[in-house]
């Protein structure tokens, strides 16, 4: 996979260096010319340039991208180049870094946006997941589609621990994605059974959420009135 990445601060000199370590095609463009190919990472290929700029992005030839991640710490700067990736050069996926909570509602496909990632978003999420047992977490939020990555972690009286995956009516438009159990993550197979403890990852709308609650909670919490969630 080809993946463009517009700025080469610590967000995205991390995020390069994993997606190297994975055998990705990286390409960084950063218009601070003080930065090395050595400051990156080896296989890494580096532009010095403004990532803005459609004349930077052909020379990039992001059409041949699967990806474009925009992690500048500029949130306008992240929203052109989105943008640029989405309409002038068709990349299939964009994922944008944002800087400040307040802008996130602007980060959506209207700005060529079809992931946006908050940090301390993120950071809400985690900790809410730390501490609710019992509870929906919602850790991500795909902007097309209105599809969300939550989290459930069952509580010893859930009324699906024991069950086997496939006996377990999920809500329409509800996929399990994975299961997390004593620090090994499990592909969900029709076959398993569920246990007390397990993290469940499931991919819904936000029509189903509390449907979804009200299937893996234990019958005292099943009338939670409201998610924990990251709106």
């Amino acid at each position: 996979m080809r993946v463009a990445i517009a700025g080469a601060g610590k967000v995205g000199r991390a995020i390069a260096r994993d997606l190297v370590s994975r055998g990705h095609e990286v390409l960084v463009i950063d218009k601070e010319t003080s930065r090395s190919d050595d400051d990156i990472a080896p296989g890494i290929e580096l532009i010095h340039a403004d990532a803005c700029e459609i004349a930077t992005l052909e020379r990039a030839e992001l059409a041949r991208c699967d990806v474009m991640v925009a992690a500048t710490g500029d949130d306008k700067a992240n929203l052109v180049v989105s943008l640029l990736a989405k309409t002038e050069f068709g990349v299939r996926r964009v994922v944008a870094r944002v800087n400040h909570p307040r802008n996130e509602w602007l980060f959506d496909e209207s700005w060529g946006v079809d992931v946006a990632v908050s940090t301390p978003t993120m950071l809400t999420a985690l900790v809410e997941e730390a501490v609710s047992i019992g509870e929906l977490v919602r850790l991500f939020t795909f902007r097309t589609g209105s599809a969300n990555l939550v989290e459930f972690t069952l509580a010893p009286d859930s009324p699906v621990v024991g069950k086997r995956v496939g006996d377990v009516a999920l809500p329409a438009e509800t996929a399990l994605v994975a299961i997390v159990r004593d620090q090994r993550v499990l592909i969900p197979n029709p076959d398993e059974p569920l246990e007390n403890a397990d993290e469940l990852l499931l991919v819904t709308t936000i029509e189903h959420e509390m449907d979804l609650q009200e299937l893996l909670a234990a019958a005292t919490s099943s009338n939670a009135s409201e998610l924990p969630g990251l709106d």
